[in-house]
């Protein structure tokens, strides 16, 4: 097998204690929120919307998409973690996207609810934030090679270091599937395209890649830390059921009134 283009890196990490250990995911997934969390209130401010909404939103979407991508990593992932006390209260080092996602979407429908605030003012300005952002956290993960692929000689393919050749890194596949979407749905958001539909048009997108790319991971068995499946999915592609449902539903319902083009905002994103 031919030898991959990427060769196989690890980045340093730095321990504070006996417990906890800075590595590039978590500064990454750090950066990653910040930016997602700037850009979406860049997008309400152009749309005319309240930014603090989306600030004030931030804090309880972390924690809960936090909270409950930890516990999808547990329960649909790894539940052999769930005999160690330690490993379950070390909510940093294991975590789901795709729990975190449906943290966030639960802690939004009680923010905006007890706001009396309507989410769909606001689902545009989401859209353009969370692809950027989750693409970044997604750099993270390449960079630390949690999420190992199939054997392959695809020229993005990672030179793994167990001795068996190039494998897919799904990181690295998504990262790049969601700067793409990022890219697309702020070229739509200027030209005043799709709008109030761009998060139902993220998640149909993304619903579909990420159902296919999870085809590509390793399998228990192949490397010692492999994702769990379902009846023969993972739990993202369960719920990426759901979200291209979503997706769909979103994209097909009436059209609003049709927008004229989003005007460049010079003003910074502020409190």
């Amino acid at each position: 097998m031919p030898l991959a283009v990427i060769p196989w890196f690890e980045l340093p990490s730095f321990s504070l204690g006996p417990y906890f250990t800075i590595q590039s995911f978590g500064i990454l997934s750090a950066i990653g929120i910040l930016v997602a969390v700037q850009l979406a209130a860049k997008g309400a401010r152009e749309l005319g919307k309240d930014p603090q909404v989306i600030l004030d939103f931030s804090v309880a979407g972390v924690l809960s998409g936090v909270l409950f991508g930890h516990l999808v990593h547990l329960l649909f992932y790894h539940q052999e973690e769930l005999q160690d006390p330690i490993r379950v209260l070390k909510f940093w080092e294991g975590l789901s996207s795709m729990g975190g996602l449906l943290g966030g979407i639960l802690a939004a429908a009680v923010f905006f609810r007890r706001r009396k605030i309507r989410f769909a003012d606001y689902a545009d300005a989401f859209a353009l934030g969370v692809a950027p952002g989750w693409g970044i956290a997604r750099v993270g993960c390449f960079t630390v090679h949690d999420h190992p692929g199939i054997h392959s000689d695809f020229f993005l393919a990672v030179n793994w270091n167990d001795g068996g050749g190039p494998r897919h890194d799904l990181g690295l596949y998504e990262a790049i599937a969601l700067f793409a979407m990022g890219a697309l749905l702020w070229i739509l958001h200027r030209r005043g395209l799709l709008r109030g539909r761009l998060l139902s048009l993220l998640a149909l997108l993304y619903g579909v890649t990420r159902f296919f790319l999870d085809f590509l991971r390793a399998r228990p068995g192949d490397v010692p830390y492999a994702d769990g499946r379902q009846w023969g999915l993972t739990f993202a592609q369960w719920f990426c059921v759901l979200l291209v449902a979503n997706g769909v539903r979103g994209l097909v319902a009436r059209r609003p009134a049709a927008a004229p083009p989003v005007r460049r905002s010079t003003a910074s994103v502020g409190g």
